[in-house]
């Protein structure tokens, strides 16, 4: 079967990751190496960032509960601290293979975990970086946004959503995060996945699957 369908996650696969302000924000504090993904990880279905993800708790509830997690792992960090790390800057390779796509009339979508909190799904500090953001998201047949929807990735649920909403089987997508828990579901759910470690990396495997050059 052909691919009909691109989905893609959006931070750290069309922006930089926060991850990387993750990282500094630990170094600057004298943090412990990935202690807030470790939270994050911790108790993933009901912690307090998946509360927030699925909008149900608002931010200063978020604020207050990532708190206590914190704190209970040796250290204070506010979730408004964490949420103002989220915003990345726009890859601009990856929206340029996006138009290629879109000029093959392969369709694409956008499955992305988000919260309500910045500007627009990419959850932008900034106006700017928001406009930018707004830009990509306006070229996406379909967003499927966690705060809004109520459910988050990895659940398998969010995935059969965007396939339903597309009209699109499983084995005609291809599904593209930067976090492997993400795409464990859409493998099983039976679409190609790739794991973006980087945009020269993802393209590359993206073009061997769709047979269009993104790079060139």
């Amino acid at each position: 079967m052909g691919i009909e369908a691109v989905i893609w996650d959006f931070g750290g696969v069309f922006t930089t990751s926060p991850f990387d302000r993750f990282a500094i924000f630990e170094t600057e504090r004298g943090l412990p190496k990935d202690f807030i993904r470790t939270i994050n990880a911790t108790n993933p279905d009901a912690n307090a960032w998946a509360r927030f993800e699925r909008s149900e708790i608002s931010l200063d509830e978020f604020d207050e509960a990532f708190l206590a997690e914190a704190a209970a792992a040796g250290h204070e960090v506010r979730g408004k601290e964490i949420v103002a790390l989220l915003s990345g800057t726009v890859r601009p390779e990856m929206v340029r293979a996006l138009d290629r796509i879109l000029a093959h009339g392969i369709r694409c979508a956008c499955i992305t975990n988000n919260v309500r909190a910045g500007q627009g799904p990419g959850i932008s500090a900034d106006a700017e970086t928001a406009a930018a953001v707004a830009d990509v998201m306006s070229r996406f047949e379909l967003i499927v946004e966690s705060s809004k929807v109520g459910v988050r990735k990895p659940d398998p649920k969010i995935y059969r959503h965007a396939l339903g909403e597309l009209g699109v089987a499983a084995e005609a997508a291809v599904y593209l995060d930067d976090l492997g828990v993400n795409l464990k579901p859409a493998r099983q759910l039976g679409m190609q996945t790739i794991k973006v470690l980087g945009p020269e990396q993802a393209l590359g495997e993206l073009e061997a699957i769709v047979g269009i050059d993104l790079r060139a």
